[in-house]
């Protein structure tokens, strides 16, 4: 029997929105641990991954955006490599961004995810679960999540430690989020040493227990308690993110947040009519927004 052997893949790699991210104090090895729960949407990048007969080398093109030479993609394939211990295809990536760069929306890790996933039906070679946690160590923190989410890339879980303690939960089908893209943008390193500068000048702010979070996302999304500590430290310096999260509060947003370290915001509501309004009130004052759902 003769078998077919794929040679493109073509796949989606799925935004993931915070709600609510608790940074907690600099570890000794330079790292913050988290608290979040991570909820897909299905506002996406596309990925077409070929095989290019060059084994061990992985090239990456992106016409719609500037990537680096070095990017999450090639890391997560040089992982994979040292994972598998043999030869592994080499592969040409066409990528397509949607998700913006540094937006808090997880677009690079996602990207690598989707891509470990195409590689290992391209190559025929399936990591064990203790190998595909060495990938995304060695790839990046919210690489773990996204490796954990269903074949369709879509998922929610509950998220700690460095973001490889993954617990998946069932997601909620009834959430709509409008995005706002404020236009700024702020390093992850930026980020954390903003967040560790509030603190350290005694600012203090409540986040609901690790153990509740996972009520309060199946509660009324009007009760919420969610709290992002990136927000009130990354707000100070670029008032934008503030303005944007008015900007979701006034268009009658039920909760309104940013996204991990920036500068996304996001407002949720239960009414996909609901949603539609405030965006096309947002779009009418020049907000740059999207529209999503949790729903493939």
């Amino acid at each position: 029997m003769n078998i077919r052997m794929l040679t493109e893949i073509r796949v989606f790699a799925r935004a993931k929105i915070n709600l609510g991210l608790r940074v907690l104090p600099l570890r000794s090895d330079g790292f913050h641990n988290i608290e979040s729960i991570f909820q897909t949407v299905n506002f996406a990048d596309e990925l077409i991954v070929r095989s290019s007969g060059k084994s061990g080398q992985c090239t990456v093109n992106c016409r719609n955006a500037a990537i680096p030479q070095k990017n999450t993609i090639t890391s997560a394939y040089k992982a994979f490599c040292a994972a598998a211990c043999t030869d592994i295809p080499g592969v040409s990536v066409e990528l397509i961004k949607r998700i913006p760069a540094g937006g808090g929306l997880g677009g690079g890790s996602s990207d690598a995810a989707s891509f470990i996933r195409a590689l290992e039906k391209l190559s025929g070679i399936f990591l064990t679960a203790g190998q595909l946690d060495n990938v995304a160590a060695e790839t990046g923190s919210d690489v773990f999540f996204f490796l954990h989410c269903d074949e369709n890339g879509s998922g929610c879980a509950v998220v700690s430690g460095r973001g490889e303690n993954v617990r998946t939960i069932r997601p909620r089908s009834d959430l709509y989020f409008l995005l706002v893209f404020p236009g700024v943008h702020s390093s992850t390193k930026e980020a954390y040493a903003l967040v560790d500068e509030y603190v350290a000048k005694g600012n203090a702010v409540l986040y609901p227990a690790f153990e509740e979070l996972e009520s309060v996302y199946n509660s009324p999304v009007q009760s919420w308690t969610f709290v992002n500590s990136f927000t009130p430290a990354l707000t100070g310096q670029y008032p934008e993110i503030g303005a944007a999260l008015k900007s979701l509060c006034k268009s009658g947003a039920l909760y309104a947040e940013m996204s991990g370290s920036g500068s996304t915001i996001f407002g949720v509501f239960v009414s996909k009519e609901d949603a539609e309004r405030a965006g096309n009130l947002l779009d009418y004052q020049g907000i740059n927004c999207a529209l999503c759902g949790v729903n493939p």
